[in-house]
């Protein structure tokens, strides 16, 4: 059998209800079968993740343990177990549409002068979405729309695509290698960057992503998500992460203060005075946003001294 021209990667860890639906989304993909094939990679799962995989009887459908817990590793081990010229990426809590395998198929091979390919990842609420979730509090939820118009990011525009809708061509991993663990989500932890971090490696070595709005993913959004509280520790570990993954674009200042730029203290002092004019002014949504931005600064100089140490 001739090999598949896509792999499809997806990582789960313990949300074997949840990964039911992301499987049988890829499963009723429009290309031929022999075009893609999905690799599960099971976590550490403990919950019912290994018989719900061994009831699935369809050829395109591999899974695989990985017992490092850690979504880079799963993802890594992932790649390592796939045959196709390119090696796409979503998560256990997604569904793609159904022309997503053929989208990505047909965007490799009319644009070769790419290196990756990311869409939208859209929002599927279990309830209802709470009036302060605005599109600007997206990132928390692992969602994505840089908007309706075909875009190509690279270290000119380094903007980030997320690994919930994403593919690569298979040389990438060999030019930049692959996902890093030391910035890796494990279990539940939250704010991690290992998205970001592998494609700052790209664009450094001069890779290019497509954007294309017409692939689309859809996340269901739990409702613990929904809650400030998350946001607020989700930005505190994101700040955490960035301090670890040490992004040249934060890393630019000519003055630390225990590890830490100067330029991110001052922004935070400048922050720190905004959210209380906000607070008299009783603007409740400003307020919220310039408290996350200090709760980024905050996990950031808290990684960063225990660093020190």
């Amino acid at each position: 059998m001739p090999a598949p021209r896509l792999s499809v990667v997806l990582p789960t860890h313990n949300r074997a209800g949840e990964l039911r639906h992301a499987i049988e989304a890829l499963l009723r993909q429009t290309p031929s079968a022999g075009a893609y094939e999905v690799i599960v990679v099971a976590n550490n799962c403990t919950d019912g993740t290994t018989d719900l995989l061994a009831s699935i009887d369809d050829a395109r459908l591999k899974g695989i343990p990985e017992n490092r817990q850690g979504l880079s590793y799963a993802r890594n081990t992932g790649i390592a177990a796939s045959a196709g010229d390119y090696v796409a990426f979503t998560d256990d809590d997604v569904e793609v549409a159904p022309d997503w395998v053929a989208t990505l198929l047909h965007a490799f091979e009319a644009h070769p002068d790419v290196d990756g390919v990311g869409g939208r990842v859209l929002p599927s609420w279990r309830d209802a979405c709470p009036g302060w979730l605005t599109r600007a509090h997206w990132a928390p939820l692992a969602l994505q729309d840089h908007g309706d118009t075909r875009r190509v990011f690279d270290a000119a525009t380094p903007i980030g695509l997320i690994g919930a809708n994403v593919a690569f061509r298979r040389g990438v991993f060999a030019r930049v290698g692959t996902f890093a663990a030391a910035v890796q989500r494990v279990r539940d932890g939250i704010g991690s960057t290992e998205d970001h971090e592998f494609l700052l490696r790209l664009y450094a070595a001069g890779g290019r992503m497509l954007y294309l709005p017409k692939l689309v993913a859809r996340a269901r959004v739990q409702p613990d998500r929904c809650v400030r509280t998350y946001h607020r520790r989700w930005h505190f570990g994101h700040g955490r992460f960035h301090a670890l993954m040490r992004d040249p674009r934060i890393e630019r200042s000519r003055t630390y203060i225990f590890g830490v730029p100067g330029h991110l203290l001052h922004a935070a002092a400048r922050d720190a005075a905004h959210w209380f004019v906000s607070l008299l002014r009783r603007d409740d949504a400003e307020v919220f946003a310039t408290e996350l931005r200090l709760r980024f600064v905050a996990g950031f100089v808290r990684q960063r001294l225990r660093g020190a140490r």
